[in-house]
């Protein structure tokens, strides 16, 4: 199950880390673009600076479809990079029903295998459906997102309940039936992060909004870690992969994300 291979990972590496590959040729060290394959080499540079720090990797799938094809080449690509100790999450926010979701789900876990996707829930259970067929991945579906926009929908009252309330319920009663959901809820929004855990005890959490996003370390991991300090999944993403733009960038994100695991046990052992 997802679930216990993700404890058992933030066990083993003593971690909450998830490290976001958001390459942008635009932001990448410029003497990079002296290179055949520049977004390669700066993924494959960060991977291994950081791969004993991070439980997690997430593509952002916008940054390789823009791309066109040459796109989906560097994400097979750095894919072939990735550790064997790390979890491996698309974040592609994908919610369509039928054939395109049946065919999404083909997409991400049988043909590029990642570990877990993110998910819009706004279609409702059958677009959710055919990705929680696959026994040994995990869903996670949106919940409360850590955009400025989350507040036109996700905050709305229903049945004297928040939307995302409501989502969290919902998504519960799905992991109760296949066992691998989880839902992404932003550090931006820490003061609900715990009224979440209460209605969702046993789902783990993809919390991205930490850093340049400016969302609350302290209050992310202390409510939204499990009664043990686990069953979290932290993404930082840009503070750590542009950290620096000099030949140098490769050890600055290391040390970045060391800084952020440090914080984060401390935390989250204080518990």
């Amino acid at each position: 199950m997802f679930k216990e291979k993700l404890n058992r990972l933030i066990q083993e590496k003593d971690s909450l880390l998830c490290i976001g590959l958001d390459c942008d040729i635009r932001k990448i060290p410029p003497f990079l673009l002296d290179e055949e394959d520049p977004l390669l080499i700066f993924n494959r540079e960060i991977i291994e600076a950081t791969a004993d720090l991070a439980i997690a990797y997430k593509p952002n799938i916008a940054f390789y479809e823009t791309l066109g094809s040459t796109g989906w080449q560097l994400l097979e690509k750095t894919l072939q990079y990735l550790p064997g100790d790390c979890l491996v999450i698309a974040d592609a926010k994908r919610g369509d029903i039928g054939n395109s979701t049946n065919k999404y789900a083909e997409l991400y876990f049988h043909t590029y295998s990642f570990d877990a996707i993110t998910l819009s829930p706004y279609m409702g259970f059958d677009s959710i459906q055919p990705f929680l067929e696959y026994d040994d991945k995990a869903s996670f579906i949106l919940c409360l997102t850590s955009n400025a926009g989350s507040h036109d929908f996700q905050y709305l009252n229903i049945e004297s309940e928040p939307l995302y309330l409501k989502i969290a319920r919902k998504v519960s009663e799905w992991n109760l039936r296949h066992g691998n959901c989880g839902i992404v809820v932003g550090a931006t929004h820490p003061e609900n992060l715990s009224s979440i855990r209460e209605v969702a005890p046993h789902l783990p959490f993809l919390i991205p909004g930490i850093g340049i996003q400016g969302g609350n370390l302290q209050l992310t991991v202390q409510y939204g870690t499990d009664e043990k300090g686990l069953g979290a999944i932290i993404s930082i993403s840009r503070s750590i992969i542009y950290a620096s733009a000099e030949k140098d960038f490769a050890q600055a994100a290391r040390d970045i994300a060391l800084s952020y695991m440090n914080d984060i046990n401390t935390i989250r052992k204080s518990k």
